[in-house]
């Protein structure tokens, strides 16, 4: 099984938010989460070189020069590349291994460290064969720069084709009780290959909290308002269908995100929820998650009140789901 998940917690750190994408932050604050990371013994941290243009490495960066090697020590950083801009601007993928070194050795100069634990290719370069891509970060890994790598959002039949050229340590997707695709195949062939399914979104980008995103705040936030779950009726809809799992976990006695990660860790040994947060206090509670186990009846109670597919609305736009790879 993947070193990521002999963690001593089964549970990571989605940086994105450190790079101002569900809103403005600070770096004041996400050092705060990184310290109260350190201190609940949580040690890996998920991060790109594209969030807040390296804003997000930058601020993990900042963190590691003022708690010193104490802190360097503790985390098990990845990070990923492979989206990057052509010259008129538009956005493309490239896989090949001089992109994917120069912009490593990027990341690894803001975070101040010299070798990744897992660095993967964000999106999938659609004319490069997969065996080509493995076989680029292979090098990155031969050369000491990362310890391991993955891919994000691929379909199993890739993850196959992967793995016959080069272990992959890690699959980055999207998995909560609102997204349930991994379950046609991904998280089983991960689970066969020793390869960490890492869930992003465990918590269905704010639907499965206490405190879902309200239409005011979508409307400030550029991905999300034009995210088909959270447009008009969608978004509507969606708050009204989780308003029975809001109740249940308060029958609980437990936050609603902390139910929402502990579902997500009861599908596998092998899956590891990387929520995103730039709040001390929401984070404790997706850390709850950790330390909640779910009975048969739990489970059945939680599926009873959001089953398969209740979720309105596609999990990405046409615009959106341009990389990713879909496979059912």
């Amino acid at each position: 099984m993947s070193d990521l998940c002999d963690q001593p917690i089964r549970f990571g750190i989605g940086a994105m938010s450190f790079g101002n994408f569900y809103g403005p932050t600070t770096q004041a604050n996400s050092h705060a989460i990184l310290e109260h990371a350190m201190q609940m013994g949580v040690t890996h941290i998920d991060t790109s070189n594209v969030y807040g243009m390296g804003g997000s490495e930058t601020a993990i960066g900042t963190f590691f020069k003022a708690r010193g090697s104490s802190a360097k020590d503790h985390f098990h950083i990845a990070t990923k590349a492979g989206i990057t801009k052509d010259a008129d601007g538009n956005r493309i993928y490239r896989n090949d291994f001089d992109h994917l070194e120069a912009e490593l050795d990027q990341s690894l100069h803001r975070l101040g460290i010299d070798a990744v634990d897992v660095f993967y290719i964000h999106r999938r370069q659609a004319k490069m064969p997969i065996e080509e891509a493995t076989g680029a970060l292979a090098r990155l890994v031969e050369k000491g720069k990362a310890k391991s790598i993955g891919f994000s959002e691929i379909a199993p039949s890739s993850l196959r084709r992967a793995a016959a050229v080069h272990p992959i340590a890690a699959v980055q997707s999207e998995y909560s009780l609102a997204t349930r695709a991994p379950e046609l195949g991904l998280i089983q062939t991960c689970k066969e290959l020793g390869t960490a399914l890492v869930a992003f979104s465990p918590v269905g980008r704010s639907l499965l909290t206490d405190a879902p995103l309200t239409d005011e705040k979508v409307a400030d936030l550029p991905f999300l308002s034009g995210n088909p779950r959270f447009m008009t009726p969608n978004h509507a809809a969606n708050l009204k269908a989780t308003e029975a799992f809001r109740a249940l976990a308060r029958d609980m006695g437990e936050p609603t995100a902390a139910v929402a990660i502990a579902w997500v860790l009861h599908q596998g040994l092998h899956i590891v929820p990387i929520p995103g947060t730039r709040s001390v206090t929401h984070f404790t509670e997706l850390l709850r998650g950790t330390q909640i186990k779910l009975s048969d009846a739990d489970q059945h109670r939680i599926e009873a009140v959001l089953p398969v597919g209740w979720a309105h609305g596609d999990r990405y736009s046409d615009a959106q789901w341009i990389g990713p790879e879909r496979y059912c």
